[in-house]
């Protein structure tokens, strides 16, 4: 058998300051890491011993190790676990890349459109690394294993997951929350890959009073 944990990173800076995430290096805020301890509670009584797999960005790696350190084991960095490259938009406030955006086709080519973001990957450019990335993490014999990444990522490892083949994963889209926890899980009969649940988040505290 084997078992996959997705996590999203729980509330990072960029969040709170309404600024654009992407590659830009945010860090977790106060309730964040206290997100990050109740997604390691959770994931020690689920998953002891797992592996932990992470985005190397501050965000991710930050809630990695939280994970990592309450299941005694360390982290394995994977860059093509990073959220999609905003280009320069990255950092800057949401609504210079509002003004900005050009929205993908409602039918056509989804995969590839040129968003109109100096510098930024397309989808495409996503899923075909995070697509990398699932496909060496799946090469372990590790019956669980832990998967820390961000939002628009998260839905290219279940797409990975399910086999869904790149050319048709222009429309799919997952909504993820802040240190939500995706479960993937294979058999050993059927050796079916089944999501069993999709972005729990009744193990996280409550949010904090601004």
């Amino acid at each position: 058998m084997r078992t996959l944990h997705v996590v999203t990173h729980p509330e990072a800076t960029h969040h709170v300051d309404r600024l654009v995430g992407g590659w830009f290096d945010s860090d977790l805020t106060a309730h964040g890491l206290s997100q990050a301890a109740a997604v390691a509670e959770t994931l020690a009584v689920r998953a002891p011993q797992a592996e932990v797999h992470s985005s190397d960005l501050l965000r991710t790696r930050r809630t990695a190790e939280v994970i990592a350190a309450k299941l005694g084991t360390s982290v394995l960095l994977d860059s093509d676990l990073r959220e999609k490259s905003f280009g320069e938009a990255g950092g800057r406030p949401q609504s210079w890349l509002d003004e900005r955006f050009i929205p993908p086709p409602a039918s056509g080519e989804r995969m590839r459109h040129d968003e109109g973001l100096p510098g930024a990957e397309t989808k495409w450019d996503l899923a075909v690394r995070v697509y990398a990335a699932v496909e060496r993490i799946l090469t372990s014999d590790a019956p669980h294993q832990v998967i820390v990444t961000h939002g628009m990522a998260a839905t290219f490892v279940v797409a990975a997951w399910i086999e869904m083949p790149l050319e048709a994963a222009g429309r799919v889209a997952f909504r993820f929350s802040p240190g939500g926890i995706t479960t993937l899980h294979e058999d050993d009969y059927f050796h079916n890959h089944a999501v069993v649940q999709l972005n729990e988040v009744a193990h996280l505290p409550a949010p904090a009073v601004r």
